[in-house]
């Protein structure tokens, strides 16, 4: 059985309030659990009817675990959630083996052991140990990691050269080679070098 994806909001959503002791604005329950805000909007709204959230409003409120909330059910949250469907709908469009057909009544079973299951798990055993420091970290910023030893510091500017080349403002830039001069007709001992004459 797979459930609609309110029912899947409103338990992470549940979850994210049972495990954190202050209260929370809608936005930050979309933030940290990366919903759309104006769906998250209208499951605290509903969360709130079942008696799962507190809501709270001005500039200091927001949305709190209510006091009894850790008792409710997983399976009652589903329930109010999904409704009464059939796991498989029988006339839209009408099957014809409904009128002698087993199995309906099987996945209704189903149905009912899969609910049961989840009426043996509160909310607040969802948060139990581990899972609710879990579920605070979710949305913080990760550290970043720390850079090697060939890497550039975090604050340096962008290289826009080659690799191994400073191309930063105050390097120095160098100057181009000065242009060989002709061989002065002056030797070393300041004599001209003998010219041949004619033979």
């Amino acid at each position: 059985m797979k459930l609609n994806r309110s029912t899947d909001m409103a338990l992470r959503i549940a979850m994210l309030a049972a495990a954190n002791p202050r209260r929370m604005t809608v936005d930050e329950l979309s933030d940290q659990l990366d919903l759309p805000r104006n769906h998250v909007a209208k499951v605290v709204q509903r969360l709130q009817r079942l008696g799962v959230l507190v809501t709270i409003r001005g500039r200091s409120g927001g949305v709190a675990f209510a006091e009894d909330g850790g008792r409710t059910t997983v399976g009652h949250v589903v329930r109010a959630f999904e409704g009464d469907d059939e796991v498989v709908s029988c006339d839209e469009p009408a099957c014809s083996l409904r009128a002698a057909c087993r199995l309906r009544g099987e996945l209704r079973r189903a149905r009912d052991a899969f609910l049961a299951v989840l009426d043996d798990v509160t909310l607040g055993e969802l948060v139990a140990g581990p899972t609710g420091p879990a579920l605070l970290a979710l949305g913080l910023p990760r550290p970043r990691p720390a850079p090697s030893g060939g890497s550039p510091a975090p604050d340096a500017p962008p290289s826009g050269g080659p690799p191994g080349r400073d191309v930063s403002p105050s390097a120095t830039v160098p100057r181009p080679p000065e242009p060989h001069a002709p061989p002065s007709p002056v030797g070393p001992s300041g004599a001209r070098p003998a010219v041949p004459g004619p033979v």
